[in-house]
């Protein structure tokens, strides 16, 4: 029998915390906030709507203890419209593949030394500052969307979950820094600020560069995806040489 409304209210929180459709309008309702703070804030890249929706949620999940595997049966919604939307870059990447074709061999340039620069000085610094070979290891595809770099990562050796984190940090990180930076090193093209957005900030940064410009968010939403395979093949070889 319940006897109070703080008992009702506890009730009703021990029956609500295990159900997935919670997790998944708390998911949606921590990014709307974010992303009214992002609006309010005139779009500063500074203010990020993902960052302000992850810090949110994990407050939530420490202050009610609860897990991330019972988090993400109402995430996993959320998590299931990745595919679909990455599938989407290719409407973009089509109504410019004319512009795409010309710039064919600056990309493969650009693709070669941001997928080497980026490993190999995640793993350098970290190996200056002593990490572990596990870190060092996760470190390594931090640059990549996070599927490809978990697997990358469990392959090589290093933690996914870790370098999920990692990916994710880079992301918020770079689509935060990445116009004052480009605008203070003189890069204006489009296409050169969004290819270099994807390499560096995978998805988080797509999204920032199709807000800024569509044709930026086409050339970032390649990178992704040349990232991704030119880090797998990469990665590898750098670790059995360096180790």
């Amino acid at each position: 029998m319940i006897h109070g409304p703080h008992e009702a209210l506890a009730h009703l929180w021990v029956y609500l915390h295990t159900q997935p459709l919670l997790w998944l309008a708390a998911t949606l309702a921590a990014y709307a906030i974010g992303a009214a703070l992002h609006e309010r804030a005139f779009r500063n890249p500074a203010v990020n709507a993902v960052a302000i929706a992850t810090a949110l949620l994990v407050a939530v999940l420490l202050l009610t203890r609860t897990s991330y595997a019972t988090y993400f049966e109402g995430a996993q919604f959320v998590h299931f419209l990745l595919g679909p939307a990455t599938v989407a870059l290719a409407v973009p990447f089509f109504r410019n593949r004319h512009i795409v074709k010309r710039a064919a061999l600056p990309l493969l340039a650009a693709l070669l030394a941001g997928a080497f620069t980026a490993s190999v000085s995640a793993m350098g610094i970290a190996m200056a500052l002593g990490a572990s070979r596990e870190t060092i290891f996760s470190l390594a595809p931090k640059s990549v969307t996070t599927p490809i770099a978990m697997g990358i990562s469990e392959h090589i050796g290093g933690s996914p979950s870790l370098t999920a984190v990692l990916v994710m940090s880079t992301g918020i990180l770079g689509a935060i820094i990445a116009r004052p930076l480009l605008n203070a090193l003189g890069v204006h093209d489009m296409r050169a600020r969004g290819f270099a957005v994807g390499m560096a900030a995978h998805g988080l940064g797509t999204a920032r560069a199709f807000q800024v410009d569509q044709l930026a968010g086409t050339f970032a939403g390649i990178a992704i995806g040349l990232n991704g395979i030119a880090t797998a093949l990469l990665v590898p070889v750098l670790a059995r040489l360096l180790f």
